[in-house]
């Protein structure tokens, strides 16, 4: 196995003491339609490359390998808690904890909390006055069953957070011109009373005048956490569309389901 030389980091700025991140394609030893930094073992990926790329990004962030939170994410809307308690779990424990969740937060310092993407949009939350953090898996689905809202009324009930002072990343994901859908993914956007006038348009097909719609996932989630609050210049948005960047970013949608995901991480260091 090729060692690697580490993973290459898209990072945020959210303040001196936080560290946010979405990783990029190089720097680990996965192959194929993997190649080459994939750290996601639930995406058919060899697990002794997923485990030697986990170690490459910790010795990056001078993290221990135990305090890197990875979930089983579903498209649901499920959110959980890392605490000292979860962190003395066993590693099948920790594996049932994270299964089914779309959302993990945190208040200690040096635990990194991840979600993984491949053209779903990740949102990275950071609550500098009562220091906590969280990550949020927000695909489509996700986003129509308002993960993010979810996720900052956990850390509204967790750690008193106020979304007026959180700072928020929207993070690498597929962009509205390369995100067509049916009329159905349509209508659950509209029936959950999203401004289709602001994120949806009607794009040609080029057969005889026939139309497909195009979802703004970027613009319906910087709308979702202007709503709770979040004043829009707390929010970045990397504006990278992972379809048209996939020699940078992994794509389910350009390489299918059966490759990498990026992985979109924050953490508080002391």
């Amino acid at each position: 196995m090729e060692t690697g030389n580490g993973p290459k980091l898209f990072r945020y700025d959210l303040g001196k003491k936080v560290t946010a991140f979405s990783t990029q394609r190089q720097g680990g030893v996965s192959e194929g339609t993997y190649t080459s930094f994939n750290a996601n073992s639930f995406c058919g990926d060899d697990p002794a490359h997923v485990s030697h790329n986990r170690q490459l990004l910790c010795n990056t962030l001078g993290l221990q390998p135990e305090n890197l939170i990875i979930p089983h994410q579903t498209h649901h809307d499920k959110v959980c808690k890392i605490d000292k308690e979860f962190l003395k779990k066993s590693e099948n424990q920790r594996l049932e904890t994270l299964e089914g969740i779309d959302a993990v937060m945190t208040d200690l310092p040096n635990v990194c909390v991840c979600v993984s993407t491949a053209d779903c949009i990740p949102i990275l939350l950071y609550d500098a006055c009562h220091h906590a953090v969280a990550a949020a898996h927000a695909g489509w689905r996700g986003t129509v069953l308002s993960i993010t809202e979810r996720t900052i009324e956990a850390m509204k009930d967790s750690y008193d957070t106020n979304p007026a002072e959180l700072r928020a990343v929207i993070g690498p994901g597929i962009s509205i011109d390369a995100f067509e859908v049916g009329d159905e993914v349509y209508e659950t956007f509209r029936d959950a009373r999203f401004p289709m006038e602001d994120i949806a348009k009607p794009y040609p097909t080029g057969n005889g005048g026939e139309h497909k719609w195009h979802i703004d996932l970027w613009e319906a989630n910087f709308k979702t956490l202007e709503n709770t609050g979040i004043p829009a210049a707390n929010i970045q948005v990397a504006g990278i569309c992972t379809y048209n960047n996939n020699d940078r970013f992994f794509s389910a949608r350009r390489s299918g389901i059966h490759s990498g995901r990026i992985l979109n991480g924050i953490m508080m260091t002391e």
